[in-house]
């Protein structure tokens, strides 16, 4: 239950993330910037980030219980999948710090590319574990 629960704010944080800097980088005032910069930080650090650390111990807690689990293909397709998900996160992560310290552009474009990574990777994840195969 902890692992679900952990992955929906995990994911929700980070959607949530990616539309927040996709507005900020749309909005043309600086308080309007601000707003969202402190949004997207709370969503970071508040939501997503916790959200993945529990996401990632109760699930690592699973295998140690049932540990069989690893004889299963789709586990490894699973953490495959989860392991691109991490990366893409640290990657946005990343991307907003340096666009807050001012080292390099961002684009619009680059926070579609998380978010819609995001949906696709919590999607495939889904389908694998529903379907196990």
């Amino acid at each position: 239950m902890a692992h679900v629960i952990g992955i929906v704010v995990w994911v929700g944080g980070l959607l949530a993330a990616t539309h927040a800097f996709a507005s900020r980088l749309a909005e043309t005032t600086p308080e309007g910037q601000n707003a969202l910069a402190r949004l997207q930080q709370k969503l970071l650090r508040g939501l997503a980030h916790p959200g993945a650390a529990v996401a990632v111990l109760a699930g690592a807690a699973m295998l140690v219980i049932h540990p069989a689990y690893f004889q299963q293909g789709w586990l490894h397709a699973k953490l495959g999948l989860v392991a691109l998900l991490i990366l893409v996160d640290l990657w946005f992560t990343f991307r907003v710090r340096a666009f807050q310290a001012g080292h390099g552009p961002s684009t619009a474009g680059q926070a579609r590319l998380a978010h819609v990574s995001i949906w696709l990777l919590l999607l495939a994840i889904v389908i694998v574990v529903v379907i196990k195969p």
